[in-house]
């Protein structure tokens, strides 16, 4: 008899959607591993007994209502807030001890028509915009030498890095100028400069049409599945993404639940993670809608719907 999902992170049969791909050298090597973790901010526990794992190369999407602490799992992971209770580690350190290898992308922020820094100048700072200048004492002659050759690498890793996102014909032009979708792929491009082995993307979906919707998701799976780089995104809607997905972790109620889509993506799982009666609707044309979900407590702006109505380093 099939066992049911576990609410903490058992994740039964992931290993069996993936057994078709061809291994990678990091195969099984552990991205994200949190264990009975909880936050409190204040007196509030956002989230607690939360348990799972992301392997490297996986695309994992982080879905839940507003106010179900997504983007707090991301400033765990970042090191940005600390454990009341159990463990994490990230890319086999402590939270906060591995950020050069992580690849952060915030939540959307907006470029004015004005804004005249080119797409690479924004590509470049997600390389070198921590650095200030050359450590001194330093001869001047090594010190001309090492800049040179940095500048030849920062040169040749935003190169790649545009052209790795399908953003090199437009490197050029002001970062004002482009549309949303094109601003989307710099960003990325961003997180991606200093060859990360770990990618956190907090709604990168949002305020994109359908198609760059599914342009970025199939974006970051190419991504996961040819650099062996593992990736969290945080999303409203996870329809984009059901293609692309290795598995999912749904937060809410102060828990979490972790599987693959069809395990996850149930009434019987979600109702009992929300701890009301909730109906997952397979639409005819594929599409996941849930019916009955209720808002985080004093977030009246919920926009979490799976159908209709659907919302750089980290140094």
């Amino acid at each position: 008899m099939k066992q049911p999902l576990a609410m903490t992170g058992v994740r039964p049969a992931a290993l069996q959607e993936r057994a078709d791909r061809p291994a990678r050298p990091d195969e099984g090597r552990s991205a994200v591993a949190l264990a009975q973790a909880a936050v409190r901010i204040g007196p509030r526990t956002i989230w607690s007994d939360v348990s799972l794992s992301v392997d490297r190369g996986d695309f994992v999407a982080l879905l839940g209502p507003n106010g179900a602490g997504k983007s707090t799992l991301l400033k765990v992971l970042l090191g940005a807030l600390p454990l009341a209770a159990g463990s994490a580690r990230v890319l086999g350190e402590a939270p906060g001890e591995a950020n050069r290898a992580i690849g952060y992308l915030p939540q959307r922020r907006a470029f004015d028509a004005g804004t005249r820094l080119r797409a690479l100048d924004i590509v470049r700072l997600g390389f070198d915009g921590d650095r200030w200048g050359l450590p001194l004492p330093v001869s001047l002659p090594r010190a001309l030498g090492e800049r040179w050759s940095r500048g030849r690498e920062a040169r040749d890793r935003v190169a790649e890095a545009l052209e790795l996102v399908g953003a090199a014909p437009y490197a050029q032009r002001p970062i004002g100028e482009l549309s949303g979708g094109e601003q989307q792929r710099v960003l990325i491009a961003q997180a991606l400069v200093r060859q990360p082995r770990l990618l956190l993307l907090d709604e990168p979906l949002d305020s994109l049409d359908l198609p760059n919707q599914a342009a970025v998701a199939g974006l970051v799976a190419r991504i996961c599945r040819d650099q062996g780089v593992a990736a969290v995104l945080v999303a409203h809607d996870v329809n984009p993404l059901l293609p692309y997905l290795d598995r999912v972790v749904y937060l809410a109620h102060g828990r979490a639940v972790e599987g693959p889509v069809r395990e996850v993506m149930t009434s019987a799982t979600l109702s009992d993670l929300y701890e009301v009666p909730v109906e997952v609707l397979h639409a005819s044309d594929g599409r996941l809608v849930v019916v009955g979900q209720p808002e985080a407590p004093a977030h009246h702006h919920d926009r979490h719907v799976m159908g209709p109505g659907e919302h750089g380093h980290a140094g």
